[in-house]
């Protein structure tokens, strides 16, 4: 798949050299660094003449004499790419990135996730989909307290063991008791986000031909974590209550096959898995013998009731890997997460970890290993809690005003997201190009599907309620006029 090439750059109307030649040039030198690679697609004469900020006719004059050099090439239907030819080999002196990019393992991100990664870093862009507290969430105070108190203390931030920070795991230990998950340090392992836990399972203990089974729509579905080394991931029907694996052909249980959920307030749907469903799943995949990996990121969000305990804390045959992390809850920007599991496991995934980065951040182990241990994580969930709930029950409000002719949805009881499904057969790519145009940013829901559909994950975490207002009003007219 061609990339399309974003150009940051104006020529210089100040300059003796014509502002065709000036094209040309920038041109051949961002093919002659390696920043541009063969196949990839130029913006339109249009596109480019608005960006330079130069008549379209310039831009005609300097296509011209590329394609005379044969640097680019236009092709019906594709656009402008750069060539492939013997003159643009001549011009870099850098190696074939692109044909290196293309045997990788790791394949490049959908087109759609890449733009999203890249505008939300965009100024006065409304962040309507992002899955992340605001700064104004985060508890400055208690982080401040904490790294005083790790300068007066004097802490060591030298690389750490291979399961992490002891004190950590131990504080960890403690803590995750109140969920009636009952594990020894040496049953943890510290990592860098949920994330990279995903990833350390992969390749460790994941093979050519495994398959990964998931939801039909699910966070795990939007990235490429599983889909290298032959791996193959499957959707598994899904009700309202979660997966319901006993109803796929049982030739996909292979030997190396295994689960991903997320049984509590889901990414993207904002699902709570029962009880009696974390139960049945549990059973049921102990008996086909299928490893469950169980990603309980949301689990501390929610707005009045505790959610349903882990389905690991029902595990009593080493059946569930669990997956825990702070970057929902306090700052993703920390990089912590942990694994819970069989120590053999642990002891593998660690072993591999320290393959790949010799360790997360020790001085986030330590401000977190004091957060916990001085209760200011504690007070900051309470707090945190409070806020989102009343922020969900904004943007609930909106969608009444502004979505009930027009879409549906379900609130959830914790969590950062609202799942809402259009009535009409919209598409959410086009959506999603106008969005942009009135500066709002959306996650379309087909990225984490297998196939496509009309939703779009919401959040209710990241914007502000000014910033929400504004941004569904005008989503809803966007919406409308489409």
């Amino acid at each position: 798949m061609s990339k399309k090439i974003q150009v940051n750059w104006q020529p210089d109307r100040k300059s003796k050299v014509s502002l065709s030649d000036q094209i040309v040039s920038y041109i051949k030198s961002k093919i002659y660094k390696g920043d541009w690679l063969v196949g990839d697609l130029l913006p339109s004469q249009r596109a480019l003449s608005q960006t330079l900020g130069v008549n379209r006719s310039t831009i005609v004059d300097a296509f011209s004499e590329l394609n005379a050099l044969g640097i680019i090439e236009s092709k019906t239907g594709k656009g402008t790419l750069i060539a492939n030819s013997s003159w643009s080999m001549l011009l870099s002196k850098t190696p074939d990135w692109q044909n290196y990019i293309s045997g990788s393992i790791h394949k490049s991100n959908l087109p759609t996730i890449q733009s999203i990664n890249k505008y939300e870093f965009e100024e006065d862009i409304i962040r309507l989909s992002t899955g992340e507290i605001a700064s104004d969430l985060m508890p400055h105070d208690a982080i401040s307290s904490v790294l005083m108190k790790l300068a007066e203390l004097k802490e060591p931030y030298n690389y750490l063991e291979p399961l992490g920070l002891e004190e950590l795991r131990i504080q960890l230990s403690n803590y995750l008791k109140r969920y009636h998950l009952n594990f020894k340090p040496s049953e943890i392992l510290i990592v860098s986000g949920s994330l990279q836990a995903l990833q350390l399972i992969s390749v460790s203990l994941l093979g050519e031909n495994s398959t990964v089974l998931v939801e039909e729509n699910s966070y795990v579905k939007s990235l490429k974590v599983f889909e290298y080394e032959k791996m193959n991931m499957k959707s598994v029907p899904t009700d309202s209550n979660g997966p319901i694996p006993w109803l796929i052909d049982e030739k996909e249980l292979k030997s190396n096959a295994l689960l991903y959920t997320i049984p509590t307030f889901h990414n993207p749907t904002g699902r709570l898995m029962s009880t009696s469903r974390r139960l049945e799943l549990l059973d049921w995949c102990k008996h086909h013998h299928l490893p469950i990996i169980e990603d309980d990121a949301y689990r501390e969000l929610y707005f009045d009731s505790m959610p349903p305990v882990p389905i690991k804390s029902y595990d009593d045959s080493g059946n569930v890997l669990y997956l825990g992390s702070i970057s929902k809850s306090l700052a993703p920007g920390l990089r912590i997460g942990w694994i819970v599991g069989p120590e053999s496991i642990i002891e593998r995934l660690g072993d591999i970890k320290m393959q790949s980065d010799y360790g997360a951040s020790s001085i986030s182990q330590w401000m977190l290993t004091y957060l916990i241990k001085d209760g200011h994580y504690e007070k900051h969930l309470e707090v945190l809690r409070k806020e989102l709930k009343d922020r969900c029950h904004h943007l609930n409000d909106l969608l009444i005003k502004h979505f009930s002719n027009i879409a549906s949805w379900e609130v959830p009881e914790g969590g950062f997201y609202i799942w809402l499904k259009l009535n009409d057969h919209i598409s959410t790519d086009i959506l999603f190009d106008l969005a942009l145009k009135e500066k709002l940013l959306i996650n379309p829901g087909h990225i984490y599907a297998f196939k496509k559909h009309t939703y779009i994950r919401l959040s209710y975490c990241y914007a502000s309620k000014d910033q929400l207002s504004d941004g569904i009003k005008k989503l809803a007219d966007i919406i409308k006029k489409l």
